[in-house]
C-alpha cells in the first residue's frame, strides 16, 4: 500500500470526535437507566426506542458526517467554481 499524497487533515489525528461520540452515548445511556428507573413500566419501552434512535443518529453522524475541514475546502470549491465562469 502506498503513502497517501498530500497533507493529512489535522482533525483526522485528534481524538475530539472520538471523545464527543464516545461521551455523548455514555450519558445517552446514563439518562436511559435514569428514565426508566424513574418512569412506570408502561412508559419504559417508548423511553427506549427514542434514546437508541438518538443513539443510532450519533453513530451515523459519526461515520458519515463530513469534518469542518472538509466542509470549508468544499465550500473554497464552490467559491471558486463560480468566479472562473465568464
Amino acid at each position: 500500500m502506498s503513502a497517501p499524497t498530500g497533507r493529512p487533515l489535522a482533525e483526522g489525528r485528534w481524538l475530539w470526535r472520538r471523545l464527543y461520540v464516545f461521551s455523548n452515548s455514555a450519558m445517552a445511556w446514563l439518562v436511559l437507566d435514569r428514565l426508566i428507573a424513574a418512569s412506570p413500566a408502561a412508559a419504559g419501552p417508548d423511553l427506549a426506542r427514542d434514546l437508541m434512535a438518538l443513539l443510532a443518529l450519533l453513530g451515523v453522524l459519526y461515520l458519515v458526517a463530513p469534518t469542518a475541514q472538509q466542509l470549508l475546502s468544499g465550500l473554497a470549491g464552490l467559491r471558486g467554481r463560480g468566479r472562473s465562469r465568464p
